[in-house]
C-alpha cells in the first residue's frame, strides 16, 4: 500500500512567512491555498483513498475535508503531526524565529514553548509511522517542518548530515511512500536524530559545532514580512 504525505494549502499566515504552531487559532486557507488543491486530484487517486490523516490544525483538517469530498469517513486526527509550538515567536514573522534557533541550536527549547525544533521533529516522525496503523492507501495532510525534512532526506547527499534549516516545502505536493519504505525512512531520520544530540552534548555550549552545513533557505512554516530590514533579508526562511 501507499501513503501520500502533503502540506497544507497557503494560508494568510504562510504567505506572509508568519509562524503559528499554536493549533486553536482559526487559521484557514486562502482563495489561492483552496485553488491549489484541485492539483492533488491529478497526482492521486483519491477515490481510492482508505484513511485519511491530519494534524489538529485547522488548515490541516480543512485541506484534507476539502479533497476528500463526500461522503467520505472522517480523517483521523493525530495532534503528533502538529506544527511545531514555537512559543514566545508565535505569530511572528520566521526569520525571527531563525535568528534563534541559529543562535541557541535545534536542541534547545524556544521561550515559551514546550519542544525543540529536534523534539518536535522527532514527534512528527511517530506520527508518520503510527499512519501505517490504518489501512491504506493513506494520505496524510501535515505542516511546513514535516514535508520539509521529508524531502531534505529523499534528495540528500551520501552522508549528509541533519541541517539546522531546511529547503520550503511546497504546498499540497504529494510525495509518495510505499508501506516497506516509510518505516526505513523514520528509522534513518530517527538515527540522524540522535546523531546530532550526540553531537550537542559533545559540542558543549559551542552553538556553531551544531550548524552542520549554510544549506539553502528553509522551512517550517510560512514568507517573510515585508516589513524586515535588510539587514535580515539573508536569513533563513520558511
Amino acid at each position: 500500500m501507499t501513503t501520500y504525505i502533503l502540506r497544507h494549502g497557503q494560508t494568510n499566515y504562510s504567505k506572509r512567512y508568519l509562524v503559528n504552531g499554536d493549533p486553536t487559532k482559526q487559521i484557514l486557507l486562502t482563495d489561492e491555498g483552496r485553488q491549489s488543491l484541485g492539483l492533488v486530484w491529478s497526482a492521486v487517486p483519491l477515490r481510492s483513498v482508505a484513511t485519511w490523516l491530519t494534524s489538529e490544525f485547522p488548515r490541516a483538517r480543512q485541506t484534507a475535508l476539502l479533497l476528500m469530498g463526500v461522503p467520505s469517513p472522517e480523517p483521523i486526527v493525530d495532534a503528533r503531526l502538529n506544527e511545531l509550538d514555537y512559543g514566545d515567536f508565535e505569530g511572528k514573522p520566521f526569520l525571527e524565529y531563525a535568528a534563534w534557533l541559529d543562535a541557541h541550536g535545534p536542541g534547545q527549547c524556544p521561550p515559551g514553548a514546550v519542544e525543540s525544533q529536534r523534539e518536535g521533529i522527532r514527534r512528527m516522525l511517530t506520527g508518520v509511522l503510527a499512519a501505517l496503523e490504518p489501512p491504506g492507501p493513506r494520505v496524510l495532510v501535515g505542516h511546513g517542518l514535516l514535508l520539509s525534512v521529508l524531502h531534505w532526506h529523499r534528495n540528500r547527499a551520501t552522508d549528509e548530515a541533519m541541517p539546522l534549516f531546511f529547503p520550503e516545502a511546497p504546498y499540497v505536493e504529494p510525495l509518495v511512500l510505499l508501506d516497506d519504505e516509510l518505516p526505513l525512512l523514520v528509522t534513518e531520520l530517527m538515527d540522524d536524530l540522535d546523531s546530532a544530540a550526540l553531537r550537542e552534548i559533545t559540542a558543549g555550549d559551542d552553538a556553531s559545532i551544531l550548524r552542520i552545513g549554510e544549506g539553502p533557505a528553509v522551512a517550517t512554516v510560512d514568507p517573510v514580512s515585508p516589513s524586515h530590514s535588510p539587514d535580515k533579508k539573508d536569513l533563513p526562511h520558511a
